[in-house]
């Protein structure tokens, strides 16, 4: 016969645990938001990454990947570093240059290639051919 002032975390002896049921919710409370904690942060790279070139963010994305999976943190590192540096743009200004290179080779008029040929075929004659010298010796 137990007593009717026990302390209310006491489970009484015909009836439910309430401390139990409440402390289980919390621990799987606490163990979901440190998962997303977890997810977030491992996210960073990727996240800080999204905004940069397209290689540059499968590099990062793969080097997460790879992380996750072999539990070598050194790839995270190396991915938010990776995400950190701003590169250079380069595929811009040369997708410009050959966009600009064949506009040019568009717009020179084109030569018959039956023209092209005899010309390259028949040797020219305007040329005086150069003058040897004679040793006196």
């Amino acid at each position: 016969m137990a007593p009717h002032h026990l302390p209310f975390y006491l489970a009484p002896g015909s009836g439910t645990d309430t401390l139990m049921v409440v402390m289980g919710l919390f621990l799987i409370g606490i163990v979901l938001w440190v998962g997303t904690l977890y997810w977030k942060l491992h996210s960073l790279p990727e996240r800080m990454a999204h905004k940069s070139q397209k290689l540059q963010f499968e590099f990062v994305a793969v080097l997460g990947l790879i992380s996750l999976f072999t539990h070598m943190h050194i790839f995270w590192i190396a991915g938010l570093l990776l995400a950190m540096i701003d590169l250079p743009d380069f595929g811009t200004p040369l997708r410009s240059i050959a966009g600009s290179v064949e506009k040019i080779a568009e717009a020179t008029p084109a030569v018959d290639s039956e023209e092209f040929r005899l010309e390259a075929a028949t040797p020219a004659t305007d040329k005086p051919e150069p003058v040897k010298e004679h040793s006196h010796v």
